[in-house]
């Protein structure tokens, strides 16, 4: 409300773009690993034809020297002007708020960007507060973050919003539509339609291919598709998660165990996604007498994320939607979740030694409050420390989850060694992500069938498996791009 004259202004100029004539001459449709490929972390895909450029999704790197995607290759950045050099970028595509989809975007408008990002309402709000946390993360720790609250600010003046199955075109010759991708609240598959009746792609994003606790399953049914852009994070030959039964029975008995030895369990989580199925498993397993009733904490931007998802309910699954609008329950609300809102109230569970239950992100311990738990929970070996999502090459939750039981973290700016005394657990089948499994179905049951697969968003031996299995079963044309390769589909 604070800029809708500006809003209008932007909302005018995009309008005239979208009605400019198209180039003539021969059409053709090309993708560009900008980031992503035979990797996770810094989603980054150019989709390109004569008349446009689209930038679908623009991540951050999760760990490492690679943190940015490749936005500055000569097909995006305009090396003639330094000082609008995204001026030929049409239109960024948000697929969802995970920061490694949407941690970049804000750096594009600091840089004079004045284009739109199209996404969902919930992944709008959700990548705000994700960014702006990822901002005071980053001063809190004594770094500096790529970019300002105010480039923020410019990603949400910017930024439609389109609901699931809404059809819109994005430049003269792209129309784009979301689909639901069963991944994190308002995560979306993007389809393409490029020209008039030229070709039609598909980004997946990432997808959870099953109906879960809070979603239903992706969408794979489209009027046409020529090409499907996919990611792979588990489609290594041996990537099969239990069923989400078996997780939560897993998680039930982890708890049970730890409490009745009087201690503690830790569960690093994302604040989007892991978080709101935790607890949703949580609270069911309390209210039915399964498991003991005992605290369980939210710490982070688990309270806030949480609350999104809670002013959303459309966009969960249909027993959620039934719990919430007809039977008047809402398990996000329940009194058993207790939120940290300030570093005494972190203080004081770390000094009580009661059996508790602590949601705390980030998910891949690469900073925030979970940290703070570990440095004072490591040593006690009654508590249990819980992976239930992915954990990234590089990333500390991978080193403990891979067996390193010494570890080196900062206390005020000195180093300190902690030995891991807790217990570790790794629970599978909580994943936001589809199994090699899923991915395969994914593929196979697609209506219609697609020529060809891009694969991305997976380590490298992953990436390749599961491209070498969608070609031998199907006979699709597959192919798994290193970053700054280009394929042309048309």
């Amino acid at each position: 409300k604070n800029v809708k004259d500006e809003r209008r202004q932007f909302l005018r100029e995009l309008g005239r773009k979208l009605n400019r004539p198209p180039m003539q001459g021969e059409n053709w449709v090309r993708v560009t690993a900008l980031g992503g490929y035979r990797e996770v972390g810094r989603s980054a895909h150019l989709l390109q034809t004569r008349n446009s450029r689209i930038l679908v999704d623009c991540g951050m790197g999760m760990s490492g020297e690679n943190l940015m995607p490749y936005v500055n290759v000569p097909e995006l950045w305009d090396y003639t002007d330094s000082a609008r050099p995204f001026k030929y970028l049409d239109a960024v595509v948000l697929t969802h708020a995970h920061l490694d989809h949407s941690g970049f975007i804000p750096v594009l408008y600091k840089y004079n960007y004045e284009g739109p990002v199209y996404t969902t309402a919930p992944t709008r709000d959700l990548a705000a507060m994700l960014l702006l946390d990822m901002i005071r993360v980053s001063y809190s720790e004594g770094g500096d973050a790529p970019f300002e609250s105010k480039h923020v600010k410019e990603f949400l003046k910017r930024t439609i919003t389109l609901t699931y199955g809404e059809t819109t075109s994005i430049t003269p010759d792209v129309r784009l539509t979301f689909h639901n991708a069963g991944h994190i609240l308002g995560s979306a598959v993007a389809h393409f339609h490029i020209g008039d009746g030229l070709y039609n792609v598909v980004f997946t994003g990432d997808i959870k291919y099953e109906h879960t606790w809070l979603f239903s399953a992706a969408v794979n049914r489209f009027p046409r598709v020529e090409a499907v852009v996919m990611e792979s994070t588990y489609g290594g030959r041996d990537d099969y998660q239990p069923t989400r039964k078996e997780a939560a029975e897993t998680l039930k008995n982890v708890v049970r165990t730890t409490v009745e030895r009087r201690g503690r369990v830790l569960i690093p989580v994302f604040a989007v996604g892991r978080s709101q199925e935790v607890m949703i498993v949580l609270e069911n397993a309390i209210k039915r007498g399964e498991v003991p009733e005992v605290p369980i904490y939210l710490d982070g931007m688990i309270w806030e994320a949480t609350a999104i998802h809670a002013a959303y309910p459309e966009f969960l699954n249909k027993e959620l939607r039934e719990l919430i609008f007809h039977r008047n329950e809402n398990p996000f609300l329940s009194d058993i979740f207790q939120r940290v809102g300030s570093g005494e109230d972190r203080q004081k569970i770390i000094e009580t030694p009661d059996p508790a239950i602590i949601l705390a992100t980030s998910g891949m311990m690469n900073g925030g409050p979970v940290i703070e738990y570990l440095k004072n929970m490591a040593d006690d070996p009654r508590s249990t420390l819980v992976f239930v999502g992915y954990q990234a090459e590089g990333t500390l939750g991978r080193r403990i989850q891979s067996g390193v039981r010494e570890i080196t973290l900062y206390e005020k700016g000195m180093p300190i060694t902690i030995k891991m005394e807790m217990e570790i657990v790794t629970i599978d089948g909580f994943s936001g992500h589809s199994d090699r499994r899923q991915l395969i179905q994914y593929i196979s049951s697609m209506q219609p069938r697609p020529e060809r697969v891009i694969v991305s968003h997976g380590e490298e031996r992953k990436c390749l498996d599961l491209a070498y299995a969608i070609n031998r079963r199907y006979g699709i044309e597959t192919v798994a791009p290193r970053c700054l390769e280009t394929v042309r589909l048309r």
